[in-house]
């Protein structure tokens, strides 16, 4: 707390009434005002002093005394200020225990403050409320504060708010925004702090999606580019991206407005991670680069991250390496995630390093990331531990994958439960993936179900395939769409499954199909080329049924190959179908082996034959018996003609 003895020069108008984070002298550009405005002080100093020794009433002298404070004539200032006091003057006596307190006479001057503030003096009641709280007495300090603040002295209602703040009184809101709408910029700042806590998505942790894999896979971990105190850039913007514009939100950012409009390099920070949460980059950027320029070195990590987004790496550099320089730990993670992309990994190692001196644990994770890249998995279990222990939880995950991989699934199983607990979404996925190895199908549902609530992907699909299997349409179609918003081939494929059993909804089953298609699904290119062939879409639906042939679909071949048979190409068809038959397709074998026999190729058509019978399904097994019999017949006759 910054000592009373910045106190008042005059009645109420004190330098302790200016804000904390004062305005700087004039430039260069100013120098020719700064001179004007010497010789005015000099010409109303002579003017009070020529005043004072005419009447030498107490207000001329209480004014010749202030003067002269201000200039730093304790000697002078301290005589004339003792003589108004004798004579009553509020002020002068505000004024004097100013003087005594920078003498280092406290206990003096906190005598002449009360002798001011019983006299109406709010500056003076100010200066001893801080008084009082400095040596630990808070109800004096709150009794002498509120004085102040209810006389509209804008430093007593900060000071309370403060006070309040501290103690966790909800008053202090009140009081904070008598001194914000009085102009003081650290009240505002502190105003808006308040509201933004109690804006809607407030609570949001910004947790990361998932990591995808398929049921057996546990998925590897990845890097984190910045790490994290409750105060650092990853959190201030994942806090942002979760507000609304209106209510409280609102009101917040016009506080941090009014504060960053006067200098405060904080609410400028706050400000521009509220504009960039809306998408307005560049007035975000003019404000990180205003706070980075004030020695913000968040706002100077922030800008990094915007310059980064719009492409510019090399000037996010330049801002990451200032922050990094000053300490933040956040900054010094994202240069080295930017060294680790470029192949540089001396120099990410480095930057990870000075992440870790600074404080942050986030270092050591991704240091065990490189090490685990380079394949120096022994340092990569080091440094996963390392962050582990201190309660990274996507380093303990990273802990859990890597024993996991080197087959310690009992070591494995409690770092998982660890991160999981911690609120790891991909831990959660992992720990299901665990259980449903190990048949243990209830326990891998909860834990599949857990991530899915928190939007994994992965997960959402197993939820969704248990509910299906269970009969629970309703609840799977649910999970299903969560799972395709989050880029799910094969949940848009399910989803379209789901919904062709509905004569209604075919339409709708048709375009996640597609989408499925278009990714690469092999099942959906055939289901999506059957739709459209059924609608008499030759060409279309030889795309499809191509495109999964293609990417080894026993099906797609099959289907392509009826297509092409009935546009009269049998010899391509017949080409598709033993692709498709060689892949285990009992069909696309009875299609060669009826093929054959109009052919006159009876050995081909019985060997054909063979393959349908062991491939199957019965009835084409069935068919296919009595096809190679009768092609035995017709083998035995022409041998015993």
């Amino acid at each position: 707390m910054a000592a009373p003895g910045n106190g008042s020069l005059g009645d109420d108008r004190d330098a302790s009434s200016r804000d904390p984070e004062a305005a700087a002298a004039p430039d260069a550009a100013n120098s020719a005002y700064a001179s004007y405005a010497a010789e005015a002080a000099d010409l109303e100093l002579e003017t009070a002093r020529r005043r004072a020794a005419e009447s030498g009433d107490p207000a001329s002298l209480s004014m010749l005394g202030a003067l002269l404070l201000r200039r730093g004539d304790l000697d002078g200032a301290e005589r004339h200020l003792r003589a108004a006091t004798a004579e009553g003057d509020r002020s002068a006596a505000n004024n004097l225990g100013v003087l005594l307190h920078q003498r280092g006479y406290a206990d003096e001057a906190a005598s002449w403050w009360r002798v001011a503030a019983v006299a109406g003096s709010a500056a003076a009641a100010h200066a001893l409320g801080r008084y009082h709280r400095e040596r630990g007495d808070e109800p004096a300090a709150e009794y002498w504060l509120r004085q102040s603040a209810e006389s509209g002295h804008a430093l007593g209602a900060y000071a309370l708010g403060d006070l309040l703040e501290h103690r966790s009184d909800v008053g202090a809101e009140r009081w904070f925004r008598s001194a914000a709408e009085r102009g003081h910029r650290e009240a505002a700042y502190r105003l808006a702090r308040i509201l933004d806590g109690r804006a809607p998505g407030a609570a949001q942790d910004g947790l990361p999606g998932g990591l995808g894999g398929v049921l057996g896979t546990v998925p590897a971990p990845r890097r984190v580019s910045v790490g994290g105190g409750d105060t650092s850039v990853r959190d201030l913007r994942a806090a942002a991206s979760g507000r609304r514009d209106d209510g409280p939100a609102g009101e917040a950012e016009q506080w941090y407005r009014q504060a960053a409009a006067r200098g405060h390099r904080r609410a400028a920070l706050h400000l521009g991670t509220l504009l960039e949460a809306r998408g307005e980059t560049q007035e975000a950027a003019r404000w990180y680069l205003t706070s980075a320029k004030d020695g913000e070195s968040r706002a100077a990590c922030a800008l990094g991250f915007l310059l980064r987004d719009a492409g510019d790496t090399d000037s996010a550099a330049v801002w990451w390496r200032r922050a990094a320089q000053e300490g933040d730990g956040n900054a010094a993670n994202a240069l080295g995630a930017l060294y680790a992309e470029r192949g540089e990994s001396q120099q990410a190692e480095r930057w990870y390093r000075t992440a870790l001196d600074a404080g942050d644990i986030n270092g050591a994770y991704n240091l065990g990331l490189l090490c685990a890249e380079q394949g120096r998995t022994a340092q990569a279990e080091q440094w996963y531990r390392r962050a582990a222990y201190a309660g990274h939880k996507e380093a303990s995950n990273a802990l859990a994958v890597l024993l996991l991989q080197g087959g310690d699934a009992a070591g494995a199983e409690p770092w998982f439960s660890k991160a999981a607990e911690a609120g790891s979404v991909d831990a959660a996925f992992n720990l299901g993936i665990l259980y449903a190895g190990r048949d243990e199908e209830r326990q891998a549902f909860q834990w599949y179900e857990r991530a899915a609530a928190a939007g994994h992907t992965d997960a959402a699909l197993q939820v969704a395939m248990v509910l299906l299997r269970d009969g629970d349409e309703e609840e799977a179609e649910r999970h299903l769409r969560v799972a395709v918003r989050g880029g799910s081939a094969e949940a848009a494929f399910r989803l379209g499954a789901l919904l062709d059993r509905d004569e209604d909804s075919r339409f709708e089953c048709e375009e996640w199909y597609e989408r499925a298609a278009r990714q690469g699904h092999r099942r959906a290119q055939v289901r999506l080329g059957m739709i459209v062939a059924e609608r008499g879409d030759v060409v279309e639906a030889a795309h499809w049924y191509r495109e999964a042939a293609e990417a080894g679909s026993r099906n797609g071949a099959f289907n392509l190959g009826l297509l092409l048979a009935r546009e009269g190409s049998e010899p391509e068809a017949a080409m598709w179908w033993t692709r498709a038959a060689e892949a285990g397709h009992g069909r696309a074998a009875l299609r060669l082996a009826l093929l054959a026999a109009r052919r006159g190729d009876l050995t081909a058509g019985r060997q054909w034959c063979a393959r349908a019978v062991e491939l199957g399904p019965a009835e084409v097994a069935e068919r296919a018996a009595r096809l190679r019999d009768a092609l035995e017949q017709e083998l035995s006759g022409e041998r015993s003609a």
